[in-house]
């Protein structure tokens, strides 16, 4: 019987590898700030190699280690007959037959018969799926990554990511070593089952749509040592998940890896940095990178444009914005509703309605057609100025041009509405809801409650507020704020009382001069005793707001307090 060679392999190589991988985790989890360096490694970089897509550079360096090839026992006995006649029912789809040999399987059977059926991936899936149905526990490491190698080489990728899924959802959540494991097993078995590097490549890549940002990373640094490289696809999902997960600074230090591994990159990956630069408000940096791309031989897209537009927009730049538009039409680029919706937020933010106003003109004559998030922009405008009249017209405009309005229209009109006092208006727009299936939200509540305390109608208020508690809706900050305030304006002490005892059962902290009012109204009634007792009560949970000074409070004597 032939001896397992390869586990001392891979320990011994586990020990090789310690030193090399080290600089490059520290690196890419490092919370120091991004190195001033170019964003371009390629330029700087010694190597003029460009891998094709998952490739395996030949073991002409002695940097990469050595692929470990294992050796496994082979059957004998009752376990070759076993796994001959199983064989042969699973090429002739005699599944029928092969019922009965479901009790009798073993990891070592279940091994041996996928090993077999290596150069058919479909019948391999289908005798896997027929062994996590029929007897789950003979399934085992190795059984699932000699199912992978064989997906990978007829390129089966949608099957590998569902496999690897399932394997890292069913494990043991304390088994911190799997992914150590998966990839040990993986590599083991390499030359064994005649593999691919795409079966690596897959793993990354799963880990990366996983947002396992830890493990990706492993699994990377572990690819380069065996002379793998990911495909630029793979990378991307990688760039793509550290973005959405608000490490942009790391996706830029991933981007660097890329140039230093000689991974090819295009235009998407470039879209991402300077995505990544815009988030870090690194906005020449970003622009130096658009600037350069038809230097590396890559046509910026519209995504690339409206990146730095997004970019220059949230840096209250909209007049650079705007310039990169006219960039990106001298490009040939057309600006698509994206593009559009970002200036139109930009200037509604700094209350240039009117030019804004004109960019939704500038649409119609591009015939971009303006959408939900174009109207809700500028409605949102119009309402914060308290041109609810305006806002009136968009909507209607929404209507005629077959735009379906959401919640977010509702809410910005009533809002703009309340702020006017006009609440009747308001009140027949949350009709409106029911027939156009929307529920209200916090935000709604929360424009209605504006509306009230606008026209000082504190009781309606508390009113609308208790009818947002019940539907399960959680006030905000800003809403107890407007309602202590419109108590403490008609000098209800009692209602705002009530209001700060919702506070503190949320634990939350109130305002601190709206507290300070408060308490000189309770003291003024002759109710400083309570307000003595509310600010102890605060302070004993660390909920007294900072700056809030208790000794301001005046102590009247007992028998001269009002009662509570």
């Amino acid at each position: 019987m032939a001896t397992p060679i390869g586990r001392g392999n891979c320990s011994l190589n586990l020990t090789l590898r310690n030193w090399r991988n080290i600089h490059f985790q520290f690196r890419l989890f490092s919370t120091s700030s991004i190195e001033s360096s170019s964003p371009f490694p390629f330029k700087s970089t010694t190597s003029t190699l460009r891998t094709k897509p998952s490739m395996r550079i030949p073991n002409n360096n002695s940097f990469f280690i050595p692929i470990p090839h294992r050796t496994i026992p082979q059957p004998k006995g009752q376990d070759l007959d076993f796994i001959n006649v199983a064989h042969s029912h699973i090429i002739h789809s005699q599944w029928e037959n092969l019922q009965p040999f479901s009790h009798s399987l073993t990891p070592f059977r279940v091994k041996h018969i996928l090993l077999n059926l290596k150069h058919d991936a479909v019948l391999s899936l289908k005798f896997s799926n027929w062994v996590q149905n029929q007897n789950p526990s003979s399934h085992s490491l190795e059984t699932h990554t000699i199912l992978l190698h064989t997906l990978a080489k007829n390129r089966n990728f949608r099957a590998i990511q569902t496999l690897l899924k399932r394997i890292i959802a069913d494990s043991d959540a304390s088994d911190l070593d799997l992914p150590s494991k998966l990839f040990e097993s993986l590599l083991c078995s390499y030359r064994l089952c005649d593999s691919t590097p795409l079966v690596f490549d897959v793993l990354f890549k799963t880990y990366a749509h996983l947002n396992k940002i830890r493990n990706a990373t492993n699994t990377f640094c572990r690819m380069k040592e065996y002379g793998f490289f990911p495909t630029i696809e793979s990378c991307n999902a990688f760039m793509s998940s550290l973005i959405q997960l608000h490490r942009p600074e790391v996706a830029l230090l991933f981007y660097r890896e890329m140039g230093r591994s000689s991974v090819s990159i295009n235009v998407y990956t470039l879209n991402m940095v300077i995505h990544a630069y815009c988030k870090l408000g690194e906005l020449q940096k970003g622009f130096e990178v658009l600037e350069k791309m038809r230097d590396m031989g890559l046509s910026p897209n519209v995504v690339s444009f409206n990146s730095l537009i997004s970019g220059y927009c949230n840096k209250g730049m909209v007049s650079l914005a705007l310039k990169v538009k006219f960039l990106m039409e001298h490009n040939g680029v057309q600006p698509n509703v994206v593009t559009f919706n970002t200036i139109i937020n930009g200037l509604c933010k700094q209350r240039k309605l009117h030019e804004a106003n004109k960019v939704l003109n500038e649409m119609k004559g591009c015939n971009v057609a303006a959408n939900t998030v174009t109207y809700n922009t500028l409605i949102d405008g119009y309402s914060s100025v308290g041109n609810s009249e305006m806002g009136t017209r968009l909507y209607e405009e929404m209507g005629r041009n077959g735009v379906k309005a959401d919640i977010l229209t509702y809410n910005a009109l009533i809002l703009g509405l309340c702020k006017e006092g006009k609440t009747k208006k308001a009140a027949y727009l949350v009709k409106e809801l029911d027939k156009e299936n929307l529920v209200p939200n916090a935000s709604t509540f929360s424009a209605l409650i504006t509306g009230q305390c606008a026209r000082r109608n504190s009781e309606r208020a508390f009113l609308i507020y208790r009818s947002m508690i019940r539907s399960g809706c959680n006030p905000n900050e800003d809403t107890f704020k407007m309602l202590m305030s419109a108590f403490l304006h008609n000098e209800d002490f009692d209602g705002a009382v009530q209001v700060l005892r919702d506070i503190l059962g949320r634990s939350m902290a109130p305002d601190s001069l709206i507290l300070s009012e408060l308490c000189g109204g309770l003291c003024r009634s002759g109710k400083s005793q309570l307000a003595l007792t509310l600010c102890t009560e605060m302070e004993s949970r660390h909920l007294l707001p900072e700056g809030f000074d208790k000794e301001q409070i005046t102590i009247v004597h007992p028998e001269n307090e009002t009662n509570n």
